[in-house]
């Protein structure tokens, strides 16, 4: 049974933000087959909707954790899905506001495209809020077929902002 690394962006827009990010955190630890290697800290972005940034929408907090697993991928999702219906996520409105978002932004070095999950995550290398919180955990990180993390984040301008103490 092979163990592959992976990274989940973890988010919040609604409710005690900082409180689902930090059960999200505590839940995906305590699943089976997962070990919980290192977690960021928490950042403050805009909402980001399909037509931009909506300054008019709640802001997210957002972090990234790194976990050891030897789930497949479609497994993760499943489990980390349920921690979100467990935490209350609603899925309504796509991209809308939300209590928890959990997102597998990479799986060891896999590139999955299947109807229901996207390895590497399609739109991470676009997304100050996740790549920041990325890199803290690890400063060579890579987007297979992307690029460097702190290269892609560094062609950004959306710039996240530091409210809150590391997650562990």
């Amino acid at each position: 049974m092979a163990v592959n690394l992976a990274i989940l962006a973890i988010g919040s827009n609604l409710g005690d933000r900082e409180q689902a990010l930090r059960a999200a955190v505590r839940e995906i630890a305590a699943l089976d087959r997962v070990v919980m290697v290192a977690a960021s800290g928490i950042v403050e972005t805009a909402a980001v909707k399909p037509d931009g940034v909506d300054l008019a929408a709640p802001a997210y907090l957002n972090a990234a954790v790194a976990v050891r697993t030897s789930l497949a991928p479609l497994e993760l999702l499943a489990a980390v899905n349920a921690i979100e219906a467990e935490l209350g996520r609603v899925r309504g409105v796509r991209w809308g506001d939300r209590i928890i978002d959990i997102d597998i932004i990479s799986f060891a070095d896999l590139e999955l495209d299947s109807p229901t999950l996207t390895i590497p995550h399609p739109r991470a290398a676009e997304r100050s809020f996740v790549l920041t919180p990325w890199l803290q955990l690890d400063e060579d990180a890579a987007i297979p077929g992307r690029g460097r993390v702190a290269d892609l984040l560094a062609e950004l301008d959306t710039p996240a902002e530091y409210p809150a103490e590391p997650l562990l």
